[in-house]
């Protein structure tokens, strides 16, 4: 999934409306329409890797059309502490005006490729896959999932039009009419478009292994200990693929992969991310 310049506009573009970088109090009352110069550099605090870099770019881009923006790496690079990112010359109003706005994007995605490149080191040499849910911050959620790509995992669904993908509480409300987790499958697949894929929820074995006989594509093994996925692997039918979800961490994830599982989905990874500490350190030409 390329990270486009029509999501990368729109994007920072309200994040800029948002912070009324247009309409900066302070750097009206002090700096107002001289036309002082200035060059910044964006620092890393921190080791980890990097996202968003374009995304930087765009906010003082928007802000001054003729600054300079150099990238002294690319996203999905590794970053140590002290390392200069990124650096940026031009209007020092716009450098101030935009610099929260590109801090805290580039901040927030090269925190979701850091923890998912540490997820995808913990799991390397077996067979399962890192991957995102759709648990992101509403608006941000393509910068989200771009992110968790830089950092080597994969993306899940994008959206509720991907993929059917039936929850417990779906699952409930067919249970009610009488259906078992193979009928819910079938009926799904009966109403569904021959390109998309199915995957359902399951809680236990059985219910697993009724998924896969009835045809489902993924079934996701929620919550369960790692015996019973390891036990779902071992009685896998068919070209299912199984998804381990639910309490995974970076101190169980190894664990987790070690089942035989095929993928393993983390919402931690775009809904409780730490932000890269980065800076930016400013100077008047």
């Amino acid at each position: 999934m390329p990270l486009s310049r029509h999501h990368v506009r729109s994007v920072v573009q309200s994040a800029l409306e948002e912070d009324c970088a247009y309409n900066d109090a302070t750097t009206s009352a002090t700096i107002g329409e001289s036309d002082i110069r200035a060059s910044a550099h964006l620092v890393a605090k921190q080791s980890g890797v990097i996202a968003g870099i374009q995304v930087a770019e765009e906010a003082f881009k928007i802000l001054d059309s003729q600054s300079e923006f150099i990238a002294h790496l690319n996203d999905g690079g590794s970053i140590e502490a002290g390392m200069k990112i990124a650096s940026v010359s031009g209007k020092a109003a716009a450098i101030l005006s935009a610099e929260r706005t590109a801090l805290n994007l580039l901040q927030r995605m090269s925190g979701i490729a850091t923890l998912t490149a540490r997820y995808v080191a913990a799991v390397r040499g077996t067979d399962a896959s890192i991957v995102d849910t759709r648990k992101t911050v509403p608006g941000l959620r393509v910068p989200d999932k771009y992110s968790v790509l830089m950092g080597g995992g994969g993306n899940h669904r994008m959206s509720l039009a991907d993929c059917i993908l039936i929850k417990d509480n779906h699952i409930a409300a067919m249970k009610s009419q009488g259906m078992s987790i193979g009928d819910v499958v079938r009926h799904a697949r009966s109403n569904a478009p021959f390109s998309i894929k199915i995957e359902i929820e399951v809680e236990n074995v059985d219910d697993a292994v009724d998924a896969m006989n009835a045809g489902v594509d993924i079934v996701m093994l929620d919550n369960m200990p790692p015996e019973s996925m390891r036990e779902a692997v071992d009685l896998r039918v068919g070209q299912s693929l199984l998804e381990a979800s639910g309490n995974v961490t970076l101190a169980n994830v190894r664990q987790v992969a070690e089942t035989g599982v095929d993928i393993i989905s983390i919402g931690e990874l775009t809904h409780s991310v730490s932000a890269l500490d980065i800076s930016l350190d400013f100077s008047v030409d």
